[in-house]
């Protein structure tokens, strides 16, 4: 029998915990990545040997350059195949991560860089290695979570060219042959290129979040996943039996025949839980007493709209058009975002399309733009700021999403707005560009509401003054509640003021949708709040009559919604603004909701 696991994340059993079967199994505790349940014998997918002495001095410059050809060459053939093989077997929108990674390898700070190094004296694998793990580096400490993962695409285009320099094969998926539950490190692109769908039972990682590669494609693939599970993970051998439990975010290790039986029962009812809620799909968004409340996703791409309508998003609620940006090392250009935006439209069908124009700085960085470094870039050039002091760039970005508005229902948004001046501004450089296409005979949708984010306070303050020239409101809550508590969820030492149920953070809320009301909008929420099931019945109570979410909330959150009485919830919203903390304001909820917020056994959000 395997030794106890032993790192930080390894949980022991209590004798409260014996009273249930599941718990008395050994296990690792990670994220809750895709709902379900996985059973089977660990497949442990180990990390490729890519060790090799370091040479810093005295190597030929034009033989090493040569070497370090053959490898791009190589690799860029390898991820073609790749990117072809994952299109036919996931879809378009997941093989566009192979586009990424081929412009890694054509990355031209990247390869100045590796080649200054070459004729320094560098052997190519010392090269390589240095340039690219500085650059991991800053990406592993970007504040924003999806770009901290993208630490893990450069770090498997990097192991893919260090293969071919040292002749040795990278460990394949393709070695799987039996049913089992995979566990790595991390699983890079080139993995779930080669994985098959129906012998994986479950997925572990030991590192990774929510938007890493491995948790974004095992939602796709429908596969039950944990990741962050810890360097633990790794010490299993291959062959242990394990559960894992997507939706609680554990690995049990070595399950008994009571845990077993107990998981095999959950999964059912998983299932059965999953097929009730597929039923919803195309069921409007209302409260049991018939208030309209629109259930819209968030996305990120024109990739990530088939998710959005097989969950039933009734619109988007938040395009974020930043990756546009960032996933390349140029601006891109008016037809690149002209055929993106157009897309998700054409897409949407003449749902509400809501796109966020450019939102980048603080910790979203597009190097290329060479923006300075500041002490706090949460508060200082990003967002509106930057676009309004780049009209060179904004402008651009305006005359794409005209030329689209005419595809579908576009409804435009600027971020980070704190000012009038800021709002209006923005308004007249976009009016400016559509009285130019105009001239230049371009169709342009007769009207396009125009709204903004509520994320700085000083928004949510004059929110009636706004009101009065915004025709809607999308509250960021995740800014907000950042700025509103001064604390940064990332930062460890003062994650526990990040508190969405602070009365403070409601009644700004509140303040906003009563400021929007007296001007007839209408405010929606597009942070972690909208799919929160604690967060619903006070939004709904406060008057926000639009939720974007990631996609797999919706059906949880439409099934909550259904359920939902507007009066109650005007009740329950009223009081929850009278009381002092977060913990007074979750009880109430607990003890006016009961079982419709409880987390279910068999779905935990």
């Amino acid at each position: 029998m395997p030794e106890p696991l032993s790192n930080e994340q390894a949980i022991t059993r209590s004798p409260a915990q014996e009273a249930t079967a599941l718990d008395v199994a050994r296990r690792l505790t990670g994220i809750a990545a895709s709902p379900g349940l996985g059973i089977g014998p660990a497949f442990v997918l180990r990390p490729p040997d890519l060790t090799f002495e370091a040479q810093t001095a005295g190597a030929d410059a034009a033989e090493q350059s040569q070497r370090f050809a053959d490898a791009l060459a190589k690799s860029r053939a390898e991820l073609g195949d790749l990117r072809g093989r994952t299109a036919q077997k996931l879809g378009e929108e997941h093989a566009e991560i192979f586009d990424a990674h081929l412009l890694m390898l054509d990355d031209p700070e990247l390869l100045e860089q590796v080649e200054a190094g070459l004729q320094q004296g560098q052997s190519a694998e010392t090269a390589l290695s240095q340039v690219s793990d500085t650059f991991i580096a800053v990406f592993e400490t970007m504040e924003d979570e999806y770009m901290r993962e993208r630490a893990a695409d450069l770090r498997d285009v990097r192991n893919r060219v260090l293969a071919h320099l040292l002749g040795r094969p990278l460990t394949s998926l393709g070695d799987l042959r039996e049913p089992a539950v995979l566990v790595a490190h991390d699983l890079t692109p080139s993995d779930t290129a080669a994985l098959d769908r129906s012998l994986v039972r479950g997925i572990v990682t030991a590192v990774g979040g929510r938007t890493s590669h491995s948790a974004i494609m095992a939602r796709g693939l429908g596969l039950p996943a944990v990741v962050g599970a810890g360097e633990a993970a790794l010490t299993l051998a291959s062959g242990t039996p394990l559960i894992v439990d997507g939706e609680l975010g554990r690995v049990l290790v070595e399950p008994g025949e009571s845990a077993l039986a107990e998981a095999q029962t959950r999964a059912q009812v998983y299932a059965e839980r999953r097929e009730r809620l597929l039923a919803l799909v195309g069921t409007e968004g209302r409260t049991r007493d018939g208030e309209r409340i629109e259930l819209a996703a968030n996305i990120g791409s024109p990739g990530d709209l088939p998710i959005a309508l097989e969950y039933g998003a009734e619109g988007v609620g938040l395009y974020r058009t930043e990756f546009l940006y960032m996933a390349q090392d140029r601006l891109p250009t008016e037809e690149e975002q002209f055929a993106a935006y157009r897309q998700v439209l054409e897409g949407m069908a003449g749902k509400p399309v809501i796109i966020r124009t450019l939102d980048i700085g603080g910790d979203k960085a597009a190097p290329y733009l060479n923006l300075p470094e500041e002490e706090n870039p949460f508060m200082g050039f990003r967002a509106i700021r930057l676009c309004l002091a780049r009209p060179d760039i904004f402008r651009v970005q305006l005359r794409a999403l005209l030329r689209a508005s005419v595809y579908g229902n576009l409804k435009i948004m600027f971020p980070m707005v704190a000012t009038m001046e800021e709002f209006r501004e923005a308004r007249s450089l976009l009016e400016e560009e559509r009285a130019r296409l105009q001239t230049e005979g371009v169709a342009v949708a007769e009207h396009i509401p125009l709204g903004m984010m509520i994320e700085v306070p000083a928004a949510a303050v004059l929110a009636e003054t706004f009101a009065q020239e915004a025709e809607f409101f999308s509250v960021g809550s995740n800014d907000l509640i950042g700025y509103a508590m001064a604390a940064d969820r990332m930062n460890e030492q003062v994650s526990g003021l990040y508190q969405p149920l602070n009365p403070s953070v409601l009644k700004m809320i509140a303040l906003t949708c009563e400021g929007a009301r007296k001007h007839g909008r209408w405010v929606g929420v597009c942070g972690e709040m909208a799919g929160d099931r604690l967060a619903m019945p006070l939004l709904v109570g406060m008057g926000v009559t639009e939720l974007s979410m990631s996609a797999p909330a919706l059906l949880s959150r439409r099934e909550q919604l259904l359920n939902l009485d507007l009066g109650q919830a005007r009740e329950v919203a009223a009081q929850a603004l009278t009381l002092g903390t977060a913990a007074e304001v979750e009880a109430l909820v607990h003890q006016a909701y009961g079982e419709a917020v409880a987390a279910p056994a068999t779905a935990r959000e």
